[in-house]
């Protein structure tokens, strides 16, 4: 019922969409190419050594469609405008081309290079291209930098990534941008949430092909169509050659794509790895096998006179490179396998000229094909790391007040987020009871950035005090790699205002029998000695612990030897 209520749903949507003017795909027609002066190499190369100024609004589409199969009858608006003020942004410098060894690891810090000069800027010794490929891919729910420790500290983030695609706009650089998939790595509520997040922003910055990852196909139909259709566009960004939701005669997502940039066809087309398909149980998502697949649409791209030909292929090293072997016509393979620096040039497959463009995991990079109308080198490639020198952006800054909003709104049980039994089976009473006996210790707590935990939360912009995934760390009562409360643990400022901030029960364990077994004197002495050493921590566990939250992912400058000291403290007074 649900599915026909859906698939009822998106063919109403499209002759809504097309009776409003909308005109009908054509694959013989071209929208409106981009500046003349796009497909001429100039004497001079662009300067694309300033990245492009905050709060500017992403521009319109640079690419020139032409649909490769009619128009899905499907599209849904999928999320709401949120009215968000958007904070005073990060001030925009000179990009940073990537550096060599250590500056050149996941997470470096940006800035000057040890010599004190600032870092050569991507493209520099480009000619103006024909046109360019942007690749993306991975993200796995990283969709900002944590700020934690710093956004300058860290790579990555939606906002980053439009900042730079505007600045190749500006620059009057024909653009694809394409996405291999894999947006989220979780499943619940939040996780579709994010998604259609997600897809929100990849449309905002106009991406042409878009393809699944396989925990992106392990959410509900009606998410998963909400996100692949838009009443903006005549064809979905999203494209599968063996993926379709709700069978592949529904339509609501292209096989293939076939757009214009810069003067160049560029066929497009995706699929999702045999063996990730086996890990997805949805009843609403149709597959087919990729080589089966491909050998179905190849005809048509073919038929397509294509300049350049491009896979997204979200599967295992050996899988693509076996899709590569038996359909080596592909000039470009984007691959998910990619680790988390992508190689500063893509390595080619074997017994092939085809280049497999490895994306970054978390999405902390970029990767630029730019074309040229150059006999001795018509192809280059560029990785672009994307640091704080990009700046933020206020549609992706939207996006992400839009995405916090609704959790708010939500709150915990809208999310289907419930508590469970701390494994002590005990409950938290908060560092203030801790600190009624243990004063000393409490005031050195007191006097460290845990006892204001919560307070950076708030302070972001947007806030972030609503998102299970930053509360986890932030206040007292979580485990936080799983995202979810103990009983007993934080549920809000106004539910338990004694749980705020990162407390002492989050290292010590859940102090409910130990307080009760010091304070009515009833227990036998044997046991409250026990309940006293099960809340101790040694120096060993100390440093486990931090590593909870202190991980690469939040806090990538931690070195536990260097932050014990400001925290250190021992037992009773």
């Amino acid at each position: 019922m649900l599915r026909k209520t859906i698939a009822a749903i998106a063919a109403f949507a499209a002759t809504l969409f097309f009776s409003l003017g909308c005109p009908q795909s054509d694959a013989n027609r071209e929208t409106k190419s981009p500046p003349a002066t796009a497909d001429k190499a100039p004497a001079t190369p662009p300067p694309v050594a300033t990245a492009p100024q905050p709060d500017a609004a992403l521009p319109g589409p640079t690419v020139a469609k032409v649909p490769s199969t009619p128009a899905p009858a499907a599209p849904i608006d999928a999320s709401p405008a949120a009215p968000a003020k958007p904070a005073a942004d990060v001030p925009a410098a000179a990009p940073k081309a990537d550096a060599p060894a250590a500056a050149d690891a996941p997470n470096a810090p940006v800035g000057p290079s040890p010599g004190g000069q600032a870092n050569d800027p991507p493209f520099k010794d480009w000619p103006r291209p024909k046109g360019v490929i942007v690749c993306s891919g991975v993200l796995m729910g990283y969709i900002e930098p944590c700020g934690c420790s710093g956004k300058e500290n860290q790579k990555g983030g939606l906002s980053r990534r439009a900042n730079f695609l505007k600045k190749l706009a500006d620059d009057g650089w024909p653009i694809e941008a394409v996405d291999v998939g894999g947006q989220i790595e979780r499943f619940g509520k939040q996780a579709e949430l994010k998604f259609l997040s997600v897809a929100d922003a990849l449309k905002t910055m106009h991406y042409e092909a878009i393809g699944f990852g396989a925990d992106d196909l392990k959410l509900p139909a009606e998410s998963l169509t909400l996100a692949v259709t838009d009443l903006k566009q005549a064809q979905s960004p999203f494209v599968s050659a063996n993926v379709a939701l709700f069978g592949f005669d529904q339509g609501l997502t292209p096989r293939f794509r076939v757009d214009k940039v810069g003067g160049l066809k560029i066929g497009v087309t995706s699929i999702l790895g045999d063996a990730e398909q086996k890990t997805i149980n949805n009843p609403d998502v149709a597959f087919k096998p990729a080589e089966a697949a491909l050998a179905e649409v190849m005809p048509d791209l073919k038929k397509a006179g294509c300049d350049r030909l491009l896979l997204l292929a979200h599967a295992s090293k050996d899988e693509t490179l076996a899709l590569v072997k038996k359909f080596p016509v592909f000039d470009f393979v984007v691959v998910s396998y990619g680790a988390p620096v992508p190689p500063a040039q893509p390595e080619t497959a074997p017994d092939s000229k085809t280049r497999l463009i490895e994306v970054s995991q978390k999405a902390e990079y970029v990767n630029v094909i730019g074309l040229f109308d150059d006999p001795q080198q018509p192809v280059r490639f560029q990785r672009v790391a994307l640091d704080a020198h990009w700046g933020e952006s206020r549609d992706m800054k939207l996006v992400m007040a839009d995405y916090q909003e609704q959790l708010k709104s939500l709150g915990l049980a809208g999310l289907g987020i419930r508590p469970v039994q701390h494994p002590s089976g005990n409950t938290f009473v908060g560092s203030e009871t801790c600190g009624q006996c243990h004063t000393k210790a409490f005031a050195i707590w007191k006097n460290t950035p845990h006892a204001k935990a919560l307070d950076t939360l708030t302070k972001l912009d947007p806030p972030r005090n609503f998102d299970p995934q930053c509360l986890s760390c932030h206040v007292t009562g979580w485990d936080p790699q799983r995202f979810h409360p103990f009983q007993g643990g934080y549920e809000s400022l106004k539910k338990t205002p004694e749980l705020a901030n990162n407390g002492c029960e989050n290292c010590h364990g859940p102090g409910s029998a130990h307080v009760a077994a010091e304070s009515d004197g009833k227990a036998a002495d044997k046991d409250r000695d026990a309940l006293r050493a099960a809340m101790r921590v040694s120096f060993a566990d100390a440093e486990k612990t931090c590593l909870h939250c202190h991980d690469g992912d939040n806090s990538i400058n931690f070195k536990f030897e260097t932050y014990w000291p400001k925290v250190e403290h021992k037992g009773k007074d």
